[in-house]
């Protein structure tokens, strides 16, 4: 029984993390077809950086939850893993609106706590190479980095309040981040030629069913 609960644990865990991570494997799969090269640090600086969001956010549901109720928790939970879960499913509708009405200029400056800039990778992670340098920068890899975890730091505080184990989720985001970023590029690199394809229904579909299993 304890071998099958830790193993329910671990598939958990993993397929949170990997729901997380398809949006860091698109938009390396655009690098890659696109030619712009990501440094292994660049890698390291997005799945670290990932995952530590992902990581606090957990920390965060794990302290807020022992204030809270178990049946309001169980409900948080499910709440926000469905509606992110939804939103995934409708996201090329929510990037076209993002889209629409951030009219982004790639001359202006930007920080890396730039909110306007951070919705424009959200929407379009293949900007990241805001220099044109055909190489993603460890300062760009961590813009990019916040804008791919804007969904991981929500699921991760409700994954949280419906008692996931936070430590195999995290440790899975480091696995799951860096094989999806090298993937990414590899394959776009291999296939030389610019596409679009749309997976976040996957990743909607994923958390859909975690939130289920929360109830």
């Amino acid at each position: 029984m304890h071998l099958k609960l830790s193993l329910i644990t671990l598939l958990e865990a993993a397929s949170l993390a990997s729901a997380l991570s398809i949006d860091a494997f698109i938009a390396s799969f655009a690098y890659g077809s696109n030619k712009i090269k990501v440094p292994m640090l660049s890698i390291q600086i997005i799945n670290l950086v990932c995952s530590c969001i992902l990581g606090i956010s957990i920390v965060a549901g794990t302290l807020i939850k022992q204030y809270i109720p178990d049946w309001l928790t169980i409900a948080i939970c499910f709440t926000i893993l469905f509606v992110l879960g939804v939103t995934k499913l409708l996201d090329s509708i929510i990037k076209s609106f993002i889209k629409k009405y951030n009219n982004f200029n790639k001359e202006i400056s930007f920080s890396m706590f730039n909110l306007k800039f951070i919705l424009n990778l959200y929407a379009n992670p293949e900007d990241a190479d805001i220099d044109a340098s055909r190489t993603i920068s460890p300062m760009e890899a961590a813009s990019l980095a916040i804008a791919l975890s804007l969904d991981g730091f929500t699921v991760g505080f409700g994954a949280a309040l419906g008692n996931i184990n936070g430590l195999a989720v995290f440790l899975s985001s480091l696995i799951t981040d860096m094989v999806a970023v090298v993937l990414g590029v590899y394959l776009g690199n291999k296939i030389a030629r610019k596409l679009y394809f749309n997976l976040s229904w996957l990743s909607g579909i994923v958390l859909i069913i975690l939130a289920f299993l929360k109830l």
